[in-house]
């Protein structure tokens, strides 16, 4: 069989064999197979997290979602993007007729097979996530987000070169590739990182003899990670949260308040202007980013009343409010989840799935909710201003 594809390490008594999954294929997956049950190895590891493994495992996981459950825990967003990263990978999926991650589910199937022991390698998707929002700025966060919500939705097809080049990445490296050549900071964790916390779990693998699948760009760095001892534990902490943001977040509303009072004090139609004008800023605009998402009427109607109150509040969000009014009066169901793979290809999918259209209402109301504080915000300083 060609060793092409193929490392061999050997450390400290242990046979080490990588496996660079090149192609996003059969082929891939066929060459997974045919390692394995050659070398009869004692464990297996996969390039995969606990959470990844749990989802390729149980296709019907989705079915389980309580989505009331991912709202009251702010999870809206983070399951959004999730649905938006798998959107790319159906578009890939459909105009190539491959499967992404096919030959990791070989490898678990294959490691079953021979009685090895299957060691996820990966490090949580979530903690990757976190590091690699924790390296951006305001504005780089904002150009993420902008670049993979209209990637998601882009009618281009994907040329043949392009896709020779993505299989030599695995998923998080292919969808964020081009923003990582923008910010080279992302580098750092979402690749050099991973190299050197694969190269310690392929490295503390049981068993004397140890196959590796893995996507090929990460072959080069753990080759050389796999000599070094590596802090798992340190690359695995969740960066701290800046203090700023909450600072930021409770000094605006209170220096609102604050003017307010002060206004209606010393001219009590200003400050009843004011207050017309805070209420209808942000309770229109969060009413509109509901509507946008084609929420339920009273969905909409919750926004506007909830907005005013929830933006003089940093841990409320009107999104919360009028996703659980949408959800309850739209409750998601079975089908829902079960077409929920396919919907999420198009845009007319993510407004017409009972799903993604909950999540919409969320996002979208928070956002335009922002907006129309940031507007409402500067209008109440405005007046403050002309009568002092």
């Amino acid at each position: 069989m060609s060793e092409e594809n193929i490392t061999r390490i050997y450390l400290d008594g242990k046979e080490i064999i990588l496996i660079g999954t090149a192609h996003v294929s059969r082929q891939s997956a066929d060459q997974v197979k045919e390692v394995i049950e050659r070398e009869n190895p004692d464990s297996v590891c996969i390039e995969l997290d606990e959470q990844r493994y749990q989802s390729i495992m149980d296709n019907n996981k989705w079915k389980e979602t309580d989505i009331f459950k991912v709202i009251k825990e702010k999870k809206a967003t983070l399951l959004l993007m999730n649905l938006a990263i798998s959107s790319f990978q159906n578009r890939m999926a459909k105009q190539f007729d491959i499967k992404p991650g096919q030959e990791m589910i070989q490898g678990i199937a294959s490691a079953k097979e021979v009685g090895a022991e299957i060691v996820l390698a990966d490090r949580n998707i979530q903690v990757t996530f976190s590091r690699i929002w924790h390296n951006l700025g305001w504005i780089g966060k904002s150009q993420l987000l902008t670049s993979v919500f209209f990637s998601i939705f882009s009618k281009d097809t994907i040329s043949e070169e392009e896709l020779e080049k993505m299989k030599t990445q695995d998923t998080l490296n292919a969808v964020l590739a081009e923003f990582t050549a923008s910010f080279p900071k992302l580098k750092t964790p979402l690749i050099d990182e991973r190299d050197q916390y694969l190269a310690q779990k392929i490295k503390d693998a049981p068993g004397e003899k140890v196959v590796a699948v893995l996507g090929a760009a990460h072959v080069p760095g753990i080759t050389v990670e796999i000599h070094k001892e590596q802090d798992l534990e340190k690359l695995s902490a969740v960066p701290p949260k800046s203090i700023v943001p909450k600072i930021i977040g409770w000094s605006l509303p209170v220096l609102i308040v604050v003017l307010m009072i002060f206004t209606f004090f010393a001219n009590p139609s200003a400050g009843l202007d004011q207050a017309i004008s805070w209420i209808l800023w942000t309770g229109t605009m969060a009413a509109i980013g509901a509507a946008v998402a084609l929420g339920h009427p009273l969905a909409i109607l919750s926004a506007f009343i909830a907005a005013p109150i929830t933006a003089l509040h940093p841990i409320l969000a009107s999104g919360w409010v009028s996703g659980l009014v949408q959800a309850f009066m739209k409750r998601p169901t079975i089908a829902d989840f079960e077409t929920l793979s396919e919907d999420v290809f198009t845009i007319k999918g993510f407004w017409k799935n009972k799903v993604t259209r909950v999540l919409l209402v969320v996002v979208l109301t928070n956002l335009f909710g922002s907006l129309g504080t940031f507007i409402g915000g500067a209008d109440v300083i405005r007046v403050f201003f002309k009568n002092f």
